[in-house]
């Protein structure tokens, strides 16, 4: 296995898909469908994939009224810029789930949010 694509199923794909961007300081742009889009870096591997939910006859997907989004899913990210990213999370939620704060396992700075549609995300310093 070379990589793994994370698919989350949101309400708003191209909502989702500007927050998710001006979290990880990427420039402004559109998702590639109204019901599916692939955050990528700057070298094309992808970050993250924003699915609609119910938009096709994925199990999973199918309908937000029956599983609570993110139960069971950590989305940890980690960035090069941390400071900066910490700097754009406080724009974008009025609250964290967790401070920043040194995590005592990988040793690194940490903050975590709730995304647009709940999911609990993890920004982490890359060193």
């Amino acid at each position: 296995m070379k990589r793994t694509w994370t698919v989350i199923a949101v309400r708003d794909v191209a909502y989702s898909f500007a927050w998710y961007r001006r979290l990880f300081g990427q420039p402004p742009g559109a998702p590639a469908h109204g019901y599916f889009g692939q955050l990528l870096d700057e070298d094309g591997t992808v970050l993250l994939c924003l699915h609609a939910w119910g938009a096709h006859e994925h199990p999973t997907l199918a309908s937000a009224a029956r599983a609570e989004p993110g139960n069971g899913l950590l989305l940890f990210f980690r960035v090069d810029d941390f400071g900066a990213a910490l700097s754009r999370a406080r724009d974008l939620v009025e609250r964290f789930e967790e401070e920043p704060n040194r995590n005592p396992n990988t040793t690194t700075m940490e903050f975590s949010l709730r995304d647009p549609d709940g999911y609990y995300v993890t920004v982490s310093a890359w060193s």
